[in-house]
């Protein structure tokens, strides 16, 4: 994802313990440590590095925390979820950010984004031009990066 401006990170932790308040949800230390990481990452994270990267830390937490933890960060719209066909979701903060879109590597798996202001226009163009009302999109291209196509791997 793209990088979080400087406090933009404790802001959406803020938000989510607020979502949790408002919801008569508890506010764990569990809870807020899985939603530090994810709400200050830079990457898409998988329930594996989170779990990883948790423990590598010292704060240890349950499987199921991360996973009700992380429904609750989606429901309240500051995390959305990507399943990229890798057999895993990934966790990716939502930052007040333009769209964008992903590249996939299929051999390292890899996620990078990029946005593009053409392409942006272009798809409501598009969409008219076939009588479509368009409400959302994605874009997700799938190959190999410059770093795999380096080892020989493409």
């Amino acid at each position: 994802m793209a990088r979080l401006a400087t406090g933009e990170g404790a802001a959406l932790l803020e938000r989510f313990l607020r979502f949790l308040r408002d919801h008569h949800q508890p506010v764990t230390a569990p809870r807020e440590r899985v939603a530090q990481l994810v709400l200050t990452s830079d990457d898409h994270l998988s329930v594996a590095q989170i779990r990883r990267a948790l423990r590598d830390r010292g704060g240890a937490v349950g499987l199921a925390t991360i996973y009700r933890t992380l429904d609750l960060l989606v429901r309240s719209g500051l995390v959305r979820v990507h399943d990229f066909g890798q057999g895993f979701r990934r966790y990716e903060a939502m930052p007040s950010q333009a769209h964008h879109h992903h590249l996939i590597c299929l051999r390292c798996g890899t996620v990078a984004e990029f946005a593009h202001e053409r392409l942006e226009r272009m798809l409501p163009i598009i969409a008219d031009e076939h009588g479509f009302q368009p409400e959302r999109h994605r874009l997700e291209i799938y190959g190999v990066c410059l770093e795999c196509q380096r080892r020989g791997l493409g």
